[in-house]
């Protein structure tokens, strides 16, 4: 008859570590920092422990904003301490809010501001009303729809015959529009040459300790690179875990695909793959 197997001494001592109540939680502040400890079971039934840092910061809000913190929480925050509980609530960057009313204010006032700076100027008509070409803008001529206007206008009006003096009055313009500037574009073509995206490659699963050196270590083998662009997160500053490789060939770009899909780099297997749907050929 066989012997029944023992158990290890080991999972003896862990079985009676796991048994009894959960440890109460514990926060701790100090140094400009919260430190919070958690005790919990996961889901092979082991008690974990979970420490959350937090960063104490102190900001100016608004009134409604300050009254809406003492509200009472209800619900299943019911009887949580004060502050954001991470079970029931997710902490995200801040999004500020611009009304159009006061960006519509400060639109004016940086125009005010480039009349006085126009106005200043010692040179002569650097602010000229194309109505009746005084020193200011011409949404704001006093003349605009009077008849005055017209009597100003003849009263400037020169005696002679009218093509001659318009001829005469007319300077010698040197403007050359970029069209036809010496080693300038075509018509129709684009005056900036745009980036190609379909020569761009996205790899992810990668780890959180990846930077951007060791992603272009990894990809420069395969051809020129004209851009790399590793995704990382505005807190910790670590990798997201998937990054943008620009190639300058097409063919490059393809090895590339081919050579790490499915490499194995810092314990884990890459996906690469188009980082745009690629058009198919007949």
């Amino acid at each position: 008859m066989p012997e029944p197997v023992k158990s290890s001494w080991a999972d003896e001592v862990d079985e009676e570590s796991n048994r009894g109540p959960l440890p109460a939680g514990t926060e701790v502040v100090e140094n400009g920092f919260k430190v919070v400890t958690e005790y919990k079971f996961n889901d092979d039934n082991k008690k974990v422990k979970i420490v959350r840092t937090y960063k104490i910061e102190k900001r100016t809000v608004s009134k409604t904003i300050a009254t809406r913190k003492t509200w009472p929480k209800f619900g299943a925050s019911k009887d949580d301490k004060p502050g954001p509980d991470p079970a029931t609530t997710i902490v995200s960057e801040d999004v500020y809010m611009h009304f159009l009313s006061a960006k519509e204010e400060e639109n004016m006032k940086m125009e005010e501001d480039a009349l006085e700076k126009l106005k200043a100027n010692p040179e002569k008509g650097a602010v000229k009303c194309r109505t009746c070409n005084g020193e200011h803008w011409t949404s704001k001529c006093p003349y605009k729809g009077s008849d005055a206007l017209a009597k100003i206008n003849s009263e400037k009006k020169p005696i002679g015959t009218p093509g001659a003096m318009d001829k005469a009055a007319a300077p010698a313009s040197k403007y050359i529009p970029p069209s036809l500037r010496e080693g300038a574009n075509k018509r129709g073509e684009s005056m900036n040459t745009r980036r190609d995206d379909t020569l761009a490659i996205r790899i992810s699963n990668l780890s959180e300790s990846v930077v951007e050196s060791d992603l272009e270590e990894l990809v420069k083998t395969f051809g020129p690179i004209s851009k790399i662009f590793l995704a990382k997160d505005k807190a910790t500053g670590n990798c997201k875990g998937f990054a943008y490789v620009h190639f300058r060939y097409r063919q490059d770009a393809s090895a590339a695909i081919v050579g790490l899909n499915g490499h194995g780099y810092d314990h884990l297997i890459l996906n690469v793959d188009w980082s745009k749907s690629q058009p198919v050929q007949n």
